[in-house]
């Protein structure tokens, strides 16, 4: 198996408090191997979020998205409800 890719999708309080706390989990994606990471709003709820991460294995990404401190992190940031979370590889 090659490249994971995480993509995580939630409703959030506030985009800019989310937004923050999201940029302070940098070392813990790093952590994890982090190949490539981008951020994506629905176009008419800036509150809606999806982030897609890439890592080198999807036991890295498995890791990534079990981690408590990630957990901790979406608490933090105003996360509404639980993320849908999903991993793919690479074809």
């Amino acid at each position: 198996m090659g490249k994971a890719l995480l993509i995580v999708k939630h409703d959030v309080a506030e985009y800019d408090k989310w937004h923050a706390v999201y940029e302070e989990v940098e070392p813990l994606r790093q952590q994890y191997g982090l190949l490539d990471a981008s951020v994506w709003q629905n176009p008419n709820d800036s509150n809606d979020v999806t982030v897609l991460h890439s890592f080198p294995s999807v036991e890295q990404a498995q890791g990534f998205a079990d981690d408590p401190e990630l957990k901790d992190a979406m608490g933090r940031a105003g996360v509404a409800g639980p993320p849908r979370l999903e991993i793919t590889t690479e074809a």
